[in-house]
């Protein structure tokens, strides 16, 4: 059954709209997501479309979402024109299977020592220190692009334990685009410290009260990492489903 909603009363001419309940960058962070949702639905359907009119609708779609995403970024001051996120979508888009628009994969690795230490790696790039993550590749299974991201990045050699999280990167508010991100707790049983040349510069063993300074992100993994290092049982971790789902809190 379907039941009916009774509609939110309208603002007066003379009165600001109620702010998001989360404050503005929880809105922009939003628009961001709800921007991505549209453009994924109407890159999908030019994919799978043969009909001429269903393609200009879905290209109006995509008009809409670039418009928003704009809007995004002018609250966080990253300029770009509208023109560029349209090109930049219109030349993603395949055909049938290959032009239905998912989620990019990426895979992390929480390594433990048996000194309940946890293995870090320093982004060449950005300098932040992070648990060793990368793509995942075609050909490979999930725990197979955790045990290589690990060896390619610190030359550890480490074996699966168990899925530790699946989280939506999006959701969580570290990326702008749609990416899920599959955390494996894995066990060290060899190797030695290198770091990769041109992705990393830095790699090291830490303890829970010892991580650098610039760890990305440690409050919200770090207790569950180190939990699972030390040996506790503990079930896969995923984001519950919201009510509304466009809506977060």
């Amino acid at each position: 059954m379907i039941e009916e909603s009774v509609p939110e009363p309208r603002p007066k001419a003379n009165e600001m709209p109620a702010p998001h309940p989360l404050g503005t960058a929880d809105f922009t962070r939003d628009l961001a997501r709800w921007s991505e949702a549209l453009s994924a639905i109407a890159r999908t359907g030019m994919g799978f479309t043969q009909s001429l009119y269903e393609r200009e609708r879905y290209e109006e779609v995509l008009k809409v979402a670039a418009d928003i995403k704009a809007a995004a970024d002018d609250a966080l001051e990253v300029r770009r024109e509208t023109d560029h996120f349209i090109q930049e979508w219109m030349e993603s888009i395949g055909e049938g299977v290959p032009g239905y628009v998912t989620p990019k994969v990426a895979v992390g690795a929480v390594v433990g020592n048996e000194r309940d230490e946890i293995l870090l790696v320093q982004r060449a790039d950005s300098k932040v220190w992070l648990y060793p993550t990368g793509w995942a590749d075609i050909g490979y299974s999930p725990a197979e692009v955790a045990v290589k991201e690990v060896e390619e990045e610190t030359g550890i050699h480490c074996v699966p334990v168990k899925v530790l999280a699946i989280v939506d990167g999006m959701r969580m508010g570290f990326t702008r685009f749609g990416m899920y991100m599959l955390v494996f707790h894995c066990r060290a049983i060899g190797g030695e410290l290198s770091p990769h040349p041109l992705e990393t510069s830095g790699v090291g063993w830490f303890a829970e009260d010892a991580l650098p300074l610039r760890t990305a992100g440690a409050d919200w993994w770090g207790p569950r990492a180190f939990a699972a290092i030390r040996g506790e049982k503990l079930d896969t971790a995923f984001d519950p489903p919201r009510d509304p789902v466009w809506r977060d809190g």
